[in-house]
């Protein structure tokens, strides 16, 4: 067995599962990559890392600085980790009305957590601006900027893609997956279009985010509301421009909760919203395609970060949502 270098070493190479249920379904072989089993315990742990070290090799990061983010929480997570192995301080400005098990964990990971009250992305309180204004205040500070730091989408060109490529064996027709930075799926993308030009990319989009519309006619246009965190934007960041985007698919909560117990149930898989999200757009995604075809997704995070609301008959039900049977 391999002996990996600490936490940082331990990010990446995750597996592929294979969801026999779905794939049974469908025809389709359907994959998801296991980025909750990184061990900051989501996807976020390799945007967290290609910003540090982007940021070390610069010298904008020396020993003793400070790492500021504003995050939804799974960023905030795996930058408080490595700040934690490596010794920077670490300070995350997350929206208040994110779940209180990702305030609990940031505090426990020593972060310095400063909540702030939710603005759309056009308001100069909105918590990503507020973390700009209060890294440019501090000595020796970055900015982690996940949103448009393009080295966020530069480590899934170099991880998760080929990760993909490899551990499908160059099977895949198809990736799909929620956005919120837009790196991962721009990573991926670049990556298997190079190495396969006919792969479609698919963004799975929740209900209040505006790039369903944005990829399938060039609109920023929201309808409705999610329950879900992390995932959706009312614009297109410095990671998702110019990727190779084919087409896209909605999802509402009601289809991401039943898909969650779902993989709970069926696969024992344990997992957040994105994942839902990301599961239904394959399961419709394989169904267009026909039988026979590879579609590929992620499981983005761990269930344990939503156990009070989406796993919580009594919140989901004053959500407006009717918890599975």
């Amino acid at each position: 067995m391999a002996i990996r270098d600490g936490f940082s070493g331990t990010i990446g190479d995750t597996p592929l599962i294979r969801l026999g249920k779905l794939s049974a379904e469908t025809g389709c072989e359907i994959l998801a990559k296991a980025e909750f089993l990184n061990p900051g315990g989501s996807v976020k742990d390799r945007t967290a890392l290609g910003i540090i070290e982007d940021a070390e090799r610069s010298g904008r990061l020396g020993p003793g600085g400070t790492v500021v983010e504003g995050t939804a929480g799974n960023t905030g997570i795996g930058l408080a980790h490595i700040c934690a192995a490596r010794g920077y301080r670490c300070i995350i400005v997350i929206p208040d009305n994110q779940s209180r098990e990702k305030f609990e964990l940031l505090r426990q990971l020593g972060a310095e957590v400063r909540p702030v009250p939710p603005k759309p992305y056009n308001d100069p309180d909105n918590y990503q601006k507020i973390a700009g204004r209060l890294a440019a205040t501090l000595p020796g500070a970055i900015w982690a900027n996940q949103f448009d730091n393009t080295s966020n989408r530069d480590v899934h060109y170099r991880t998760t893609g080929p990760e993909i490529w490899r551990d499908s064996e160059g099977r895949v027709d198809a990736f799909v997956c929620a956005v919120g930075t837009g790196g991962t799926l721009a990573g991926v993308a670049r990556y298997l279009k190079e190495r396969k030009p006919a792969v479609r990319i698919v963004l799975a989009d929740p209900m209040g985010s505006s790039l369903y519309h944005w990829v399938l006619d060039g609109e920023l246009r929201a309808e409705g509301k999610s329950i879900t965190e992390g995932i959706g934007t009312s614009r297109v960041t410095a990671n998702l421009q110019d990727t190779p985007i084919d087409s896209a698919l909605q999802v509402d909560d009601q289809q991401c909760v039943d898909m969650l117990y779902r993989l709970l149930r069926e696969e024992g898989l344990f997992v957040g919203g994105s994942s839902g999200i990301n599961l239904v757009a394959a399961q419709q995604l394989a169904r267009e395609l026909g039988p026979g075809h590879c579609v590929v997704t992620l499981l983005c995070d761990r269930g344990g970060l939503y156990a009070g609301r989406l796993f919580n008959p009594v919140w989901l039900r004053e959500a407006g949502l009717q918890p599975p049977a």
